[in-house]
């Protein structure tokens, strides 16, 4: 039977778009990759679709990850220096920056333990995450577990290293 993908969608898009937010860090983008997805995924009938759409999505935030690193690196050459911030309420940066020391903890944290954390917050059961990952199931807890603690830790590490320099 052909994968339901109308049914996959209202089932996953919100976790789908939560789990790329976490990737990208704009709201927006996170949306239109998750649109992405779903546009790649019709000409699939994969046997477990929530973990196939999820398997894109983390390949299309990486290649959307090294893009930006590509233009930017490319875009400081031909400006010669990086372009000032335009200044934000206090509010919208008070945000920002709680997102920034959140992102910076989960880039201190290994690829492996981000993606596990990351499904896991997604919505994902162990089996799931094991499939997703490779990972055997039993490893789920304690990856898990590990990773939220290091999170803790480096996000600790890093208001604690912000605070000394505010």
């Amino acid at each position: 039977m052909p994968t339901d993908w109308a049914e996959v969608y209202r089932a996953t898009y919100a976790d789908l778009v939560r789990f790329l937010y976490r990737k990208v860090w704009e709201a927006d983008r996170a949306q239109d990759l998750a649109q992405e997805v779903f546009v790649r995924a019709l000409d699939h009938d994969p046997d477990n679709p929530r973990a196939f759409v999820f398997t894109v999505a983390a390949n299309l935030a990486r290649d959307e990850a090294r893009a930006a690193v590509r233009q930017r690196r490319h875009l400081l050459l031909i400006r010669g220096e990086p372009a000032p911030a335009a200044p934000a309420p206090d509010q919208e940066l008070e945000v920002k920056e709680r997102h920034r020391v959140v992102q910076r903890a989960l880039e201190q944290l290994t690829d492996r333990d981000r993606e596990v954390l990351l499904l896991w917050d997604a919505g994902f059961d162990y089996d799931e995450i094991a499939a997703q990952t490779g990972l055997a199931r039993g490893a789920i807890g304690t990856t898990l577990s590990r990773a939220r603690r290091r999170l803790v830790e480096a996000h600790a590490a890093m208001e604690g290293r912000d605070a000394a320099l505010g």
